[in-house]
């Protein structure tokens, strides 16, 4: 399918003054507000892309207020439901429910598009997929480098990596890549020793000493519980990779890597960078990128290559 063409032939130009302002806002020290919003809409888990661009917000606009300049949008319940973007609806697709689905810097917003203010800095991302598997995915990693930029509803939050023993080196590469994306303070620990709900976590380490945590623990029961569509083995070894039924169509074995995200209820988002072995854990920390975790819900890593989750079939 083409991508979705923008309501406005001038949205092009706008585009491009804005990346200018953006580009002038990094050197003249303006603050996060004046920032340009990205918004971007896909379908299918992220593998199609149907439209979005970068665009300025006048203080006070909701994320439905941003999706309408592009797109023919249709609503329920006063506005708290987008049915559909550009013409695709949700309900069943090829027999199964599919909807439409929203991302604030990497989270599942947690109110309707009509009360969801945008902020500055902010990366917006609505994609429509399946959800007979689960209803809600919790953070996804494919608007990086947020939400570790700006955090989200304009507040950034405290940003803490995580270390298993003996992966030293991988979280100096996890901490190196965060500041070359502009966070600059990190605190460092060793896992297990601390769980803050607004404090946003990054775990580093193989699968056998990362799954001592309560949030990711949940990876191996599941995407129903992790919102995750990959999973490792008792012995941590194997990385069993899903598609958007949660059945397992391939499986990775010694030097396999995982960077993915979930929460527990109401926490704030909880990343892991993790793998198979030490091997795994340095070729996930390497995927740490903007273009490897673009408009996807979560990679693994195979032989330095991203393969996106969930495994999906050629877009409809």
């Amino acid at each position: 399918m083409a991508p979705l063409k923008p309501r406005s032939l001038a949205g092009a130009l706008l585009v491009a003054l804005l990346l200018g302002a953006a580009v002038a806002s990094g050197c003249g020290g303006e603050s996060a507000k004046d920032e340009p919003v990205t918004l971007t809409v896909t379908r299918g888990f992220g593998t199609e892309r149907l439209g979005g661009g970068v665009m300025g917000v006048p203080e006070g606009e909701t994320a439905l207020q941003l999706l309408q300049r592009d797109f023919d949008v249709k609503t329920a319940n006063g506005g708290s439901t987008v049915r559909s973007i550009g013409g695709i609806a949700g309900g069943q697709a090829a027999d199964r429910p599919s909807g439409w689905f929203y991302y604030v810097n990497g989270v599942a917003a947690a109110r309707g598009p009509s009360e969801q203010k945008v902020a500055g800095g902010d990366r917006v991302w609505w994609d429509h997929h399946d959800r007979d598997v689960v209803e809600r995915i919790p953070s996804v990693v494919g608007s990086f480098p947020q939400p570790f930029a700006s955090g989200s509803n304009g507040r950034r939050q405290p940003v803490r990596v995580e270390c298993a023993e003996g992966s030293t080196r991988e979280c100096d590469e996890v901490t190196k890549r965060l500041e070359e994306e502009g966070v600059k303070r990190t605190a460092r620990s060793t896992i297990g020793q601390a769980q803050e709900n607004e404090v946003l976590r990054v775990l580093v380490g193989p699968w056998t000493k990362v799954r001592q945590d309560p949030a990711t623990v949940r990876i191996e029961r599941g995407p129903r519980a992790s919102g995750i569509f990959a999973r490792f083995d008792r012995t941590g070894r194997r990385l069993d990779l899903m598609d958007p039924r949660g059945r397992v169509v391939r499986p990775l074995g010694r030097g396999s890597g995982l960077v993915a995200a979930t929460s527990l209820e109401g926490g704030a988002p909880v990343w892991v960078i993790t793998g198979t072995d030490q091997v795994g854990v340095a070729a996930a920390a390497a995927g740490l990128q903007e273009a490897m975790l673009r408009n996807h819900f979560a990679i693994a890593v195979e032989q330095g290559r991203a393969v996106p989750l969930p495994i999906t079939e050629e877009p409809r």
